[in-house]
């Protein structure tokens, strides 16, 4: 009679469970890249909205913030109405008549070194056409927040592609290959995105 014996290794402690589900968190992966990217975009827009630009709009005074007699921090748009009057002032109207002088000191603190000119509740805000010397520093600005734009979309990148990386073994060469081309074209938009943005902003600090 034959007798057959069948030994099995005992699992020691830090041995790997083969039995583990492997848990793909590419589409988490993923949508962290692309949050990051759209956050990159925010902070560029947040960035040329503070320029100044040969054209007179009510968005140009976005980025103020205001500091009411409380102490509190708010977008100039959550506290007043912004409406162009010509095309060399702007008209600011404060929702609350208690915040009239907070309200131009945070327009007057602005980058965009605006002089706000206060008439009972309405402020008056005077924009100059900028000068050679302005638009040619500006040009630069934009550059540069251009650059710091896409630096920030590509470590997005570049962090999705090491995670994409860390499953091999997981799954087929073919899937890494197509998840790499995802988060390459992804890239290319946004970073096509800044581009755009800033070319539109220089459109618009050029004369003519």
């Amino acid at each position: 009679m034959l007798v057959f014996f069948f030994f099995t290794k005992e699992k020691r402690e830090g041995d790997e469970d083969s039995s583990a589900t492997y848990e793909d968190v590419y589409p988490s992966v993923k949508e962290n890249a692309v949050s990051q990217m759209e956050g990159s975009l925010e902070s560029l827009s947040k960035e040329l909205s503070k320029l100044r630009t040969g054209r007179v709009s009510p968005g140009m005074l976005d980025h103020v913030t205001v500091v009411d007699n409380n102490g509190i921090r708010s977008p100039l748009p959550h506290v007043a109405a912004v409406t162009v009057i010509d095309n060399e002032k702007l008209r600011v109207t404060p929702f609350d008549a208690e915040i009239v002088k907070c309200v131009e000191r945070g327009v007057r603190s602005s980058p965009l070194k605006l002089n706000p000119v206060v008439v009972g509740e309405i402020i008056t805000v005077p924009v100059p056409k900028p000068t050679k010397e302005y638009i040619e520093t500006m040009l630069k600005v934009v550059g540069k927040a251009a650059e710091t734009a896409k630096m920030s979309i590509r470590r997005a990148r570049q962090t999705a592609m090491d995670a994409v990386k860390k499953s091999t073994g997981h799954i087929s060469k073919d899937d890494i290959k197509r998840r790499e081309k995802e988060i390459e074209e992804l890239t290319k938009k946004y970073v096509k995105t800044v581009d755009d943005n800033c070319k539109s902003k220089e459109k618009e600090m050029l004369p003519g």
